[in-house]
């Protein structure tokens, strides 16, 4: 055994000094957590209202809303970019999640597009879920048009959910590395066929209805 004796200043000291450093960098982490969480909350909210005022036609004001959003996700990347556990992070990724579904739902209503992750310029887990997400907006849209008896609108549609469905299918990895993605992939697929079983049978009506109206002409 070896005859040297613990020196327990120095040890103290040491433990002291690397105490005192990690606590700086966890007040400041935590700092930095709270703004992110008022950033993302705000976020979630202006998102959910830019989608609500799309589905009522309100587009000027969604283009407002979008606008004012993309400044505070572009706030949000900043501050979390030094620290790249909270970047790469669920909470982080709500909020980009969210934005990401409204953006692409207002361009592809009202602007007949879809913003590329260039243009998104976020991280790509978010990305995947924002679109595996929009598969259930663009469901709730058609929903509506089929309601006004617009069906080549919910045709398009239904091929713009068909054409999502299929690309985020390939995404084939492990869950800790999509997290979720898988999940929503499987929505996506149910939500797909539901929406094609209802779209045909707004077609079957359709069609039944409109030769009784003709023989109800010709009587008359």
């Amino acid at each position: 055994m070896s005859n040297m004796s613990l020196n327990i200043d120095v040890i103290y000291e040491i433990v002291s000094k690397d105490i005192a450093y990690v606590d700086t960098i966890l007040r400041e982490k935590d700092s930095v957590r709270e703004e992110v969480i008022k950033l993302t909350r705000d976020i979630i909210r202006l998102s959910g209202d830019i989608v609500h005022k799309v589905h009522q036609g309100r587009y000027d004001e969604a283009h407002k809303q979008l606008v004012a959003t993309r400044e505070l996700v572009d706030k949000l990347l900043t501050v979390v970019e030094p620290h790249p556990d909270l970047k790469y992070s669920g909470l982080t990724y709500n909020g980009l999640s969210e934005y990401i579904e409204a953006y692409m739902f207002y361009s592809i209503i009202v602007e007949k597009t879809i913003p590329s992750l260039k243009t998104l310029k976020t991280p790509i887990i978010p990305y995947l879920q924002g679109l595996g997400d929009l598969v259930g907006e663009l469901r709730r849209y058609i929903v509506k048009l089929l309601n006004e008896l617009k069906l080549k609108e919910a045709e398009l549609l239904l091929e713009v959910m068909e054409a999502i469905y299929n690309n985020l299918k390939i995404i084939d990895y492990p869950e800790p590395l999509i997290p979720g993605i898988r999940h929503k992939v499987d929505v996506a697929f149910r939500l797909l066929e539901d929406t094609r079983v209802l779209l045909l049978h707004t077609k079957n009506s359709l069609r039944c209805i409109e030769p009784c109206s003709s023989d109800h002409s010709k009587k008359q």
